[in-house]
C-alpha cells in the first residue's frame, strides 16, 4: 500500500480505477469523474461516528465504527472484485482527507488481495492540485457574440474540426441567459462542476489553441472559478456581429417550444432591468404568441449588457456577418493563424 500525491493519483486513474469511500452525501456533492463509490459509513452513520469523535474520543468513536464496518466488509471486497473483473488487481482509494477510511479499506483490499494505493491528503488534496493546475496559462480564444449568435453552435462545429473546445455550457447544463436552463438536465453542484471542468482542461494539448464561449462568471446556479475566469478575462476574443433579425429567428427556434408560463416566470428575474413599458409589452406579446417580439425585448437587456463587459476586454476583433452560416468557421480559424504569425 502507497501513498500518492494527488497528480501521480490522476496519472494513474487513467488506468487504474478509483474507489472513493466517502459517505454517498460527500460522493454527490463532488467526486473525481469516473470514480465509483463503495461507501464505509452510510450518511447516518458518519453523523453518529462523527458525533462519537468530539464528544468521547476516537476510541469510542472507532469502536462503534467497527459494529457500522464489520458486516459490509464482505460486501465491500465484493463490489471491489466486480469493478475490476477484467482489469486487473489495482485500484486507487481516497477518502476525505486520506485518513482512518481510506487507511481501512485499503488494508481489507489488500488482504483481499486487491492492491490498493491511497490518495495522499484525499480529495482534499485533490481539489487544491485541480484548482491551482487551472492558473497554468493556456492559449485560449475567447469566441464572444450577442445572445443568439449561434456561438455554441460554432463551437461544436469548430470540434468536429479537430479544434479544442472547453464547453463550459455543456458542462454546466445551461445556455447562460435567464432562460438558458429550459430543456436542459439538472445543473451538477458547482463543485463537480469544476472537477469535470479540470477533466477536460487537463487532456487539451498545451501547443494547441482551446476555444471556449465569451460567459459571464456564474452559468447558471454555478460559477466559473477564478484561475480559469481570469485567463478567460484575459485572453483574445474574437467577437462575430450577426445580425439582430438572424438572432431572433434563432431565439425563437430555440424557446419558443416551451411553455408561456415557464418563460413568463423566468423573464420576470429581468423585469427591473427591462423597465416598465418593456416589460408590459413583454407580457402582451407573450399572451399573443408573439415570440420574434419577446425575443427583440429580451435582446434589449441582453446585447447592452454584453457590450458592458465587453468593453473591459483587453483585446477584441470583430467580425461582421450579414447571415450565419457555416463559412464563420473559415474566418475564424484564418483569423487565429494570423494571429499566430504575429
Amino acid at each position: 500500500m502507497s501513498r500518492l500525491c494527488a497528480k501521480e493519483f490522476l496519472e494513474k486513474s487513467e488506468n487504474i480505477p478509483v474507489i472513493d469511500v466517502r459517505t454517498p452525501k460527500e460522493f454527490e456533492e463532488g467526486h473525481i469523474p469516473g470514480a465509483y463509490n463503495i461507501p464505509i459509513f452510510s450518511n447516518e452513520e458518519r453523523v453518529v461516528v462523527g458525533t462519537l469523535y468530539k464528544k468521547s474520543g476516537k476510541e469510542v468513536a472507532v469502536m462503534h465504527g467497527l459494529k457500522f464496518v464489520g458486516p459490509k466488509m464482505y460486501d465491500f471486497v465484493a463490489q471491489a472484485k466486480k469493478l475490476l473483473k477484467g482489469k486487473g488487481k489495482n485500484v486507487l482509494v481516497h477518502c476525505w482527507r486520506g485518513g482512518m477510511r481510506s487507511e481501512s479499506m485499503a488494508w481489507l483490499f489488500n488482504i483481499a488481495g486487491i492492491k490498493a494505493d491511497i490518495l495522499d491528503g484525499g480529495y482534499k488534496s485533490y481539489r487544491s492540485f485541480i484548482r491551482e493546475d487551472f492558473s497554468n496559462k493556456k492559449r485560449l480564444i475567447v469566441l464572444g457574440g450577442y445572445t443568439g449568435s449561434g456561438k455554441t453552435e460554432l463551437l461544436h462545429e469548430l470540434q468536429g474540426r479537430g479544434e479544442q473546445v472547453l464547453d463550459l455550457e455543456g458542462l454546466a447544463n445551461h445556455k447562460g441567459s435567464v432562460y438558458g436552463g429550459l430543456g436542459q438536465e439538472p445543473q451538477p453542484t458547482n463543485e463537480q462542476f469544476e472537477n469535470n471542468t479540470w477533466n477536460v482542461w487537463n487532456s487539451f494539448d498545451d501547443n494547441k489553441v482551446i476555444w471556449v464561449e465569451d460567459e459571464s462568471r456564474s452559468v447558471g446556479s454555478v460559477g466559473i472559478n477564478t484561475p480559469l475566469y481570469n485567463q478567460m478575462f484575459n485572453s483574445q476574443v474574437l467577437f462575430i456581429d450577426v445580425p439582430r433579425k438572424e438572432r431572433v429567428k434563432r431565439l425563437v427556434d430555440e424557446y419558443a417550444c416551451f411553455s408561456k408560463e415557464d418563460l413568463l416566470m423566468l423573464s420576470e428575474r429581468i423585469e427591473k432591468r427591462l423597465g416598465g413599458n418593456n416589460v408590459k409589452a413583454l407580457k402582451e406579446a407573450m399572451k399573443e404568441s408573439k415570440f420574434d417580439l419577446v425575443a427583440e425585448i429580451t435582446l434589449l437587456y441582453y446585447d447592452k449588457a454584453y457590450d458592458k463587459g465587453l468593453s473591459k476586454k483587453k483585446s477584441v476583433s470583430k467580425f461582421d456577418f450579414e447571415v450565419f452560416n457555416h463559412e464563420i468557421i473559415d474566418v475564424l480559424l484564418e483569423a487565429i493563424t494570423e494571429l499566430k504569425e504575429i
